[in-house]
């Protein structure tokens, strides 16, 4: 149970569009709580697209799952429009690492069971249609429409996801480590297509991801995350690239390069996760090492 409530007044929440306020989660063990998140608090503008990166464990998918309203904070909470957080909603919408499609059903099938979800007092089956149609061609999917899961790329089921999300119109978009399955190729093409959606419909995007030059290329703004237990937000980092962004171009801009040099540090630096492994040797068993003189 979430221990502090966080009230709608006040000039500083009702000024912000999504308020991530001291928030604390402790999940309970056989050995005692063990405290995943210390003090989380950020602040987001309606339209923003913000990444979190950290190490493995550092508690970025606890953030968003508390902000999806899939988690209770132990300590603090969610305001969303000045509206506590404390239950899944369509306002929230997450597409996840692996893309939950339902094999049996096709796209168009797929995006039509969160239309129905979310529309179906206020739309007509016209309109449902419509609105289904619009979604897929946004991804660049109304091609597939009839085709279900098994007869399309990993890159086109991640995008029908997205196309499933963002046709519940969610005032916000969760987005957890969404391409990180995908070849490096597959992956280019949905950041492009994840900027031009953006662009379009001005979404506010929390994204998870471990890539630096992703988080970059993206991202207003940064978040970089300690190592846990007890994981924090160590530094924000605001991206004021100019958009529309171009990857190629990007490439040599110093601007980028230092962005990319200050989270790289960050990471690698002043969050060091692992050992250098030359700092540790390790000596294979001895069977190994008499069928290796063997062989010689």
């Amino acid at each position: 149970m979430n221990n502090t409530k966080i009230t709608e007044t006040g000039n500083s929440a009702q000024s912000v569009f999504l308020n991530i306020s001291q928030v604390d989660m402790v999940f309970p063990t056989p050995t005692g709580g063990f405290t995943a998140l210390k003090e989380v608090d950020l602040q987001i503008d309606k339209g923003e697209f913000i990444s979190l990166i950290g190490h493995s464990g550092c508690g970025k998918s606890t953030v968003l799952n508390i902000v999806a309203g899939l988690y209770q904070a132990t300590k603090g909470g969610i305001l969303l429009n000045n509206k506590e957080v404390n239950e899944p909603g369509p306002e929230r919408a997450v597409v996840f690492q692996n893309h939950s499609l339902l094999p049996w059903l096709t796209c168009y099938q797929n995006v039509e069971l969160a239309v129905k979800q979310v529309f179906n007092k206020t739309m007509s089956k016209g309109e449902m249609k419509e609105w289904i149609e619009y979604n897929l061609k946004l991804v660049h999917m109304d091609h597939a429409m009839d085709k279900r899961p098994d007869e399309i790329s990993g890159g086109m089921k991640q995008r029908i996801g997205i196309a499933r999300a963002l046709a519940m119109q969610p005032e916000v978009l969760l987005m957890d480590e969404p391409f990180g399955a995908l070849d490096a190729l597959t992956r280019a093409h949905m950041q492009d297509s994840l900027m031009e959606i953006q662009s379009e419909l001005n979404n506010t995007v929390i994204m998870i991801t471990h890539d630096v030059d992703e988080a970059v290329l993206l991202s207003d703004r940064i978040v970089m995350m300690t190592n846990g237990p007890e994981a924090t937000i160590g530094e924000i980092l605001d991206v004021k690239l100019a958009r529309p962004r171009s990857r190629l171009s990007l490439a040599k801009d110093l601007e980028y390069n230092r962005l990319r040099s200050e989270v790289l540090t960050f990471l690698y630096e002043k969050q060091r996760k692992v050992e250098n492994i030359s700092s540790k040797a390790v000596k294979p068993p001895a069977v190994v090492k008499k069928r290796a003189n063997e062989t010689n």
